[in-house]
């Protein structure tokens, strides 16, 4: 650990340039301190902590800037984080219960929500689960021969389409429909769901065949949606505000696009023991990211379903302001799922 004074130069030296972008000399700091502290003590206690790579002088006449070990050290023993306002916390307590009982949408709502608390870019990403099973199905007519087909499965995952319908939907074909769903699909896995189900249910509806087949068709279709990972960005042009990132923010922005990789980031971090993290700079898994600090948190609900979400910015960013608000809004949506969308608040 460092020293009382010297910790206090490091604070000092790592929120000025936080919130300047400009490095700073030992004069700015006599004047920041809080105590009096010569010129002279201060540049020495400045090249120790060049030293232990907590600095560093980019010109030989310059100041001094966070180092590449600096904003983990400051993370972990001299941030103060700033709490949230009883507003604050209202609001966002208020935009995550809209969408509460629809776990895709509060993800959705939650990266929307952390881009804009953190003025970063965020994701959500919803994970498929194999064994995931329908757990309820409905057929809502809405006229010119349409109707609406909603799914829900035992995951919290719920999914619709507008399907044509080859006859009025009267009360026979209704009822039909619904015994056909709860003697062939309902408690079925997803993965079970395929065109050679449809078709061998199909050939057991003797006259019905015809008017049936285009719901099934959308249900299947519903099915093999619902079985890919869910993957949403929010706010990655705040990203091009980060100065820090210069010319790399295009390739970071690229990155962001590359799908199956990021995929990749968010199954190892659902699948490793700890439940949120905040990685900065070379500690992050991927070489685009080497420039941002990026937290994540995993979350587990609905016995099997997994989901991570994530903000990313660059090792610059405003520490103290944006981890306890990108926390709060991350354990809100956690408990809102492990509560099926029921919430105390």
């Amino acid at each position: 650990m460092l020293g009382e004074r010297r910790a206090a130069i490091l604070r000092l030296i790592i929120e000025y340039y936080i919130k300047t972008g400009e490095p700073i000399g030992s004069k700015t700091l006599c004047n920041l301190l809080p105590y009096a502290v010569s010129s002279a003590t201060i540049r020495n206690e400045m090249a120790h902590l060049s030293n232990l790579g907590y600095l560093e002088q980019r010109h030989t006449s310059g100041g001094r800037v966070p180092g590449k070990n600096a904003y983990r050290f400051y993370v972990d023993h001299l941030m103060e984080p700033k709490a949230l306002s009883p507003y604050e916390t209202a609001k966002i307590d208020e935009r995550l219960s809209v969408n509460a009982g629809d776990a895709q949408r509060l993800l959705a709502d939650a990266a929307d929500l952390l881009a804009d608390a953190t003025h970063c870019a965020a994701f959500s990403c919803a994970l498929a689960d194999a064994g995931d099973v329908i757990q309820g199905v409905q057929l809502i007519p809405a006229g010119g021969g349409r109707a609406m087909l909603v799914m829900l499965t035992a995951g919290g995952r719920i999914k619709s389409s507008i399907c044509r319908l080859s006859c009025p939907a009267d009360d026979g074909f209704m009822a039909a429909f619904y015994d056909v769903m709860h003697s062939t699909f309902i408690g079925t896995r997803l993965s079970d769901v395929s065109i050679a189900t449809v078709q061998s249910t199909a050939v057991t509806l003797g006259s019905r065949i015809f008017d049936m087949l285009p719901v099934l068709s959308s249900l299947c279709a519903l099915c093999a949606e619902t079985r890919q990972d869910s993957l949403l960005f929010a706010g990655e042009t705040n990203l091009l505000s980060h100065e820090e990132l210069g010319n790399e923010v295009y390739k970071l922005l690229t990155f962001l696009t590359n799908r199956p990789r990021f995929l990749t980031l968010a199954k190892q971090f659902a699948d490793a023991p700890a439940r949120s993290a905040l990685f900065i700079g070379e500690e992050n898994p991927y070489f685009e990211l080497k420039n941002t600090a990026t937290m994540l948190c995993s979350l587990h609900y609905n016995s099997q379903q997994r989901a991570v979400l994530g903000v990313i910015g660059s090792t610059r960013m405003d520490y103290a302001t944006i981890v306890p608000r990108a926390q709060y809004i991350m354990n809100k949506t956690t408990d809102l799922l492990a509560e099926g969308g029921i919430t105390n608040g």
